[in-house]
This record gives C-alpha cells, structure tokens and sequence, in this order.
C-alpha cells in the first residue's frame, strides 16, 4: 500500500507516520523538511511547500496513491487546492477536521458525529467547517472519495496539554507548578474534557487508510476516558510531584482579559464539555480502543519535556499575565465590604 502525506512530522501525524511505516506501507511526505531528521528510514520525502502548487503538481507528476492525506489543510481554499492537486491521483482522500467544530455547546451529550457542526466563537472551526462541505460535495456529486477525521485534544510526549498557555506553549504553565505559583483554571474546574494519546490516535487513522467503508464517511477519533480540567491539572502536578495551587477564573473574564486572542480555543472549545461516542470509530476499524490512560500518558509526556531543555520554552509574558489577573482578583476580593 502507498500513501502520500502532506506534512506528517506533527503532534498528531508523526504517530501515524511512525506506525504507517512499521505496518510496511510505503510511505511518501511532503513537507518543507524542517523535522524530517527523525523520520524511519524507510520514509520518503519530498521537500517541497504545499502552496506552491506548480512545483508540487510538477514533482508528483506520474505518481498515484492508495491514500493521500493532508494534515495541514486549513481553509477552504487549501480544500480547492488539494483537489486540484490530487483529484484522480488517489483511492481515498483523508481530510484531517476537528472536533471543535461540532456545535458550541452542544445540544445533548455525548457528542457523536451527527451533531450538528456550528462554532460562532472561532474563526479555525468554522474554516474547518468550509472544508468539510466542500469536500463533501465533492464526494456526492464527483465521487471524490473524501473521509473526513476530526481528532478533539491529541497529545504527544513534547507537549504537556492544558486548558491555558500562552502563545510560546505548556511550559510555563508547568513552570509555574514546579516553582509552587497559583495556576489559572478556566471555569471552576469541573467541565470534563477528553484527552487522547497521539499513538492511541494513530492506531484508529490507520486503520481507517485503505478502508473502504470509511469513503464518503466522517468519523471522529478520541479516547472513551473523560476528564474534568481539576483532574486534569492535578495529574500534570502529580506527574511533576508538585502541589497544585488551582486559581479558578471565569472564561468569559479570561477571554475579554486576555493579550492576545483566545476566545476561539476558550469559548469556542476548551470551556465547554468534550465526551464523545466513538462507537464509529470502533465500527470501521474493529479492535480499536484507547489504552493510554491520561495520568500514564501525561507522566511519560512530563519525562520527556524534563529530560529535553529544548522543549522547555519559557513565556515570561504568560506569566506576568497570570500574576496580573491574580493580583487584581485578589485585591477586588479584598476590597469587598
């Protein structure tokens, strides 16, 4: 079998470039080459941007694929240059989406992939959306064999996932735990959320490479254990063997606060419950279940980051923010009669 990525070194798609490659498929990544060090050696690569349409159309000139899949699609114009690109070129289609675009909030629980798809609050959902339409108009109207896959909260071993962080990244959220700081939590920490392991994902996307009930088909992939925030930083803490100091604050407050630009993540996903039924998931590849348990996955994630320096990237600014908003809460609360 031979598959063609477009990106493949990510969070998310490096796991599966990983196990795509162990399973003996052959495999083809097309990418700038930024992170294609590490990559099995039985990986090719083509380096390359995939905005440059005319140079990538002239380079897979002649090839054809059992599977092509775009990790780093994001508008709907990127849709339009994908069929472009690769219309007749493949078997199968996957478009990577994302569970944030189901509908804020949703209507029942647990979400499943006939939930309706609307978020008013982030620009990247509703973009995620456009694709998904076009796509699939291209598949009941062309037979373009489109499958659409929306991961929810994937993690790999060099991030740690939080509800908040600034724009450099986790770390100084866990910074802030080893130095004993209070820690904002979104909301008042109960809302549940669902976390999944980037390898546990891989085993559910390949799955689906190749598949033939999943053309035409959207399908998300997340784990079956659900979380609240309270338990989610308490295991990063206990993974740190550190105390959690939690300070909880209003999401609404957090995203009017904030410096740059989070009421899309926030209000948009992260402030909302995340329980899903993958009982789709589990149809098309039988077999499939989720076995990294968030407090394992989330102690290998934290060893990992310690044992690489690299990886600890600080965000004075983030924090400065945080003493800010908890300085000024604080003294509001004291100065209640």
């Amino acid at each position: 079998m031979k598959a063609l990525f477009i990106g493949g070194t990510g969070t998310i798609s490096s796991s599966i470039t990983n196990l795509a490659a162990s399973l003996g498929w052959e495999l083809h990544l097309l990418n700038r080459g930024r992170r294609n060090s590490d990559l099995p050696g039985s990986v090719r690569t083509i380096e390359c941007d995939i905005n440059d349409e005319e140079r990538v159309s002239d380079l897979i000139r002649g090839m054809s694929f059992d599977v092509i899949v775009d990790f780093i699609c994001f508008t709907r114009e990127h849709a339009k240059r994908d069929y472009r690109l690769f219309n007749g070129k493949t078997q199968q289609f996957i478009f990577i989406s994302s569970a944030s675009a189901y509908m804020k909030p949703p209507d029942s629980y647990p979400v499943t992939e006939s939930t309706p798809l609307r978020n008013p609050y982030w620009q990247y959902s509703r973009d995620k959306i456009a694709c998904e339409d076009y796509f699939t108009g291209l598949f009941r109207g062309e037979e373009f064999p489109v499958t659409i896959v929306r991961p929810s909260h994937t993690y790999n071993e060099r991030s740690v996932p939080v509800g908040l962080h600034g724009e450099r990244g986790s770390w100084q959220v866990l910074k802030r735990i080893i130095d004993g700081k209070p820690v904002i939590i979104h909301g008042d920490g109960t809302s549940l959320w669902t976390l999944t392991h980037s390898r546990d994902f891989a085993k559910a996307f390949v799955g689906l490479m190749g598949n033939i009930h999943a053309i035409g088909e959207a399908v998300h992939i997340t784990s079956d254990e659900y979380l609240s925030w309270n338990q989610i930083y308490g295991c990063v803490a206990k993974a740190l063997s550190k105390e959690l100091k939690p300070f909880y604050v209003s999401s609404d407050l957090l995203a009017s606060a904030c410096y740059f630009d989070i009421r899309g993540a926030l209000l948009g996903d992260k402030s909302n419950c995340a329980v899903f039924d993958n009982s789709k998931i589990k149809r098309l590849v039988p077999g499939f279940t989720a076995e990294i348990r968030f407090d394992q996955g989330v102690r290998e994630t934290v060893g990992y980051i310690l044992a690489h320096p690299e990886l600890q990237i600080v965000d004075p600014e983030f924090d400065r923010w945080c003493d800010d908003v908890i300085g000024r809460i604080e003294k509001a609360l004291l100065s209640q009669p």
